[in-house]
């Protein structure tokens, strides 16, 4: 396919698969049960972090942490004790145990009360110098400032180590993008939504590859960086509206298979 035919082609996909129809299978339904900014923050990037494996699974143990929150994750973080975070058990998502999950508590609920907020924090990182590469990279650093247990720290994606970030690239993009038909939240004004980058899975990097848009092998920040650049062609004010498309044909169509038979 040429320039236009692809162009044609995601745009026809993004419209299809980003719909609220999308929600019903996401974890994106987690941050959808509730209506406070703070809440649906917390709840996002807890969903979004665990976001590797079977969605069914991700929604699953993402609906397990709300529980354990009583279902208002922001007053549990503001209001638990150190009692209460003891009594946590049984919050296990693959690699992720319960002394990460405390941790995670212990960090965001210092984010709120020490750095104003999640959107805060990303926000003072992006305006360093205009990128989400700085935006996370600062993020990284306060959420990691309460000293946590070496084996915390490979939760959350590092982009000096040319991480993919895709767990926080997703939830900066549920956040951040408005796109106008109730799946992402647009509640963050301040980043740009045509600076997001592509929260890159082996899903949306398959299908970027069997389309031409992206030629490096390796699911790392530099393929990040490739494919967005691709998709900014494409759309510019909003590149990663083509993550719907991407994802969507990966998962749903198995096309990286089906057009390498072509």
């Amino acid at each position: 396919m040429n320039f236009s035919e692809i162009k044609e082609f995601l745009d026809i996909k993004f419209d299809e698969f980003n719909r609220p129809s999308f929600i019903e299978s996401d974890p994106i339904q987690i941050p959808h049960k509730f209506s406070k900014k703070e809440d649906i923050e917390i709840s996002a990037f807890l969903a979004a972090q665990i976001a590797w494996g079977k969605r069914s699974m991700i929604i699953r143990n993402a609906e397990k942490m709300m529980s354990v929150m009583q279902n208002s994750p922001y007053d549990f973080l503001m209001n638990s004790s150190q009692k209460d975070l003891e009594k946590i058990s049984k919050i296990g998502h693959r690699t992720l145990m319960n002394e990460d999950f405390i941790y995670f508590v212990k960090s965001l609920k210092n984010i709120y009360e020490k750095h104003a907020g999640l959107e805060n924090v990303f926000t003072q990182g992006y305006k360093k110098d205009n990128s989400i590469y700085s935006s996370i990279n600062h993020f990284r650093n306060i959420f990691f400032e309460l000293q946590p247990l070496e084996r915390t720290k490979k939760h959350i994606a590092n982009v000096e180590n040319n991480s993919a970030s895709k767990r926080i690239n997703m939830f900066l993009m549920w956040l951040v993008r408005n796109d106008k038909r109730g799946v992402h939240f647009g509640l963050w004004k301040n980043i740009p939504t045509s600076d997001l980058k592509l929260p890159l899975d082996i899903h949306s990097g398959n299908t970027a590859r069997a389309l031409g848009i992206l030629q490096r092998t390796q699911n790392d920040w530099k393929a990040v960086c490739e494919v967005t650049e691709n998709l900014k062609k494409f759309d510019s004010a909003d590149p990663v509206k083509y993550d719907f498309a991407l994802f969507g044909l990966g998962v749903f169509e198995n096309f990286s298979k089906i057009a390498g038979k072509v």
